[in-house]
């Protein structure tokens, strides 16, 4: 693993001292098994200890370790016969968005998300998972199948954002997100989402109108980036940890108002520390979830996808607005 973030230094360290005392103890014999030991202990504490204490703008870096599993990591790790799909029957094939038909626990599902790439030349393919209208539009045609077929759907939220760019903009991004948003909560079929890393922006919410959201507890979901947020309203992009601060952006947040329905725990030191034990705990959740909603008709369940949203946020009614009376001007008749 390459990319070390600075607040892990300290523990990457205590890590190498103990792999140095193996390698020592291998070659020459010696028994140094009450040091490992030792500094093994220390390293799991501080791990902890840190872990334990994380800043937004810290968990915002967790979101975006190119290290942790992308959307294609838990499509091998949880589900089987997989058939991936293309394009958007209009002339494109978004490869930010992945899709297809597969199977949990022999369950015929449709899994659709955003994927990033592990270097540059995958990134390039992938556009840094920032999908432009056609994958949005592929998407919803898989929905639609789905839909069709009774498959519940499951989502995969990742991605900085869509893609900004002008030739994005010119086949109409704006629409293709607000399209998905507003079909998404029409489908008669059950969806669960779950924001594995990044949720930024219309970008994520394209595939975020679900019975359940879910989130990882080092993903972030949110309107705006925070360096995006610090541009606009300190002109300065460093000023990201102050607004990741202020946006509540956290999975922490996020189920605290409710945005989210459940936090799954990532493994000590983050999702990009232990692939398998992060995917074990999605596959867990989404088979709790999936089997709730599995009894639900499918007005039941518009219902309960349009409840969930409706109940995002605290209205108060205003007092009624009254008008002070002129001098000299009569009462009006009471009712």
């Amino acid at each position: 693993m390459d990319t070390v973030l600075e607040f892990e230094r300290p523990i990457i360290e205590l890590k190498k001292r103990v792999e140095s005392l193996r390698e020592i103890e291998r070659e020459t014999g010696a028994d140094l098994s009450a040091s490992i030991e030792q500094l093994g202990r220390q390293a799991d504490q501080l791990q902890r200890s840190i872990f334990d204490q994380l800043t937004p703008w810290q968990r915002t870096q967790l979101s975006r370790h190119p290290s942790r599993p992308y959307t294609l990591d838990y499509v091998d790790g949880l589900f089987t016969d997989w058939m991936e799909l293309h394009g958007d029957r209009a002339g494109h094939d978004d490869q930010a968005i992945v899709g297809g038909l597969c199977r949990l626990d022999g369950r015929p599902v449709v899994v659709i998300g955003h994927q990033k790439g592990r270097n540059t030349r995958e990134n390039l393919k992938r556009n840094f998972g920032m999908p432009r209208p056609d994958g949005y539009r592929k998407a919803l045609r898989l929905m639609r199948l789905a839909e069709r077929f009774g498959r519940p759907i499951i989502t995969f939220i990742d991605t900085p954002g869509a893609y900004p760019g002008i030739d994005a903009e010119e086949r109409g991004q704006a629409e293709a997100i607000a399209k998905n948003i507003m079909d998404m909560s029409y489908l008669r079929v059950p969806v669960v989402a779950v924001v594995i890393g990044e949720g930024g922006s219309g970008g994520a919410l394209a595939l975020g109108v679900a019975n359940r959201v879910l989130m990882l507890e080092n993903s972030t979901y949110s309107v705006i980036s925070p360096e995006g947020c610090a541009a606009i309203l300190w002109r300065d992009r460093a000023e990201g940890p102050r607004a990741a601060e202020a946006l509540r952006i956290t999975a922490g947040d996020c189920l605290r108002l409710r945005v989210v329905d459940e936090v799954i725990p990532e493994p000590t030191g983050g999702a990009h520390r232990d692939h398998p034990g992060v995917i074990a705990a999605v596959g867990a959740a989404l088979r709790h979830h999936l089997g709730a909603l599995a009894g639900l008709s499918p007005e039941a369940l518009q219902d309960d996808r349009y409840d969930r949203f409706r109940g995002l946020g605290a209205v108060t009614e205003p007092p009624p607005l009254t008008m002070p009376l002129l001098e000299g001007a009569a009462e009006p008749p009471s009712a």
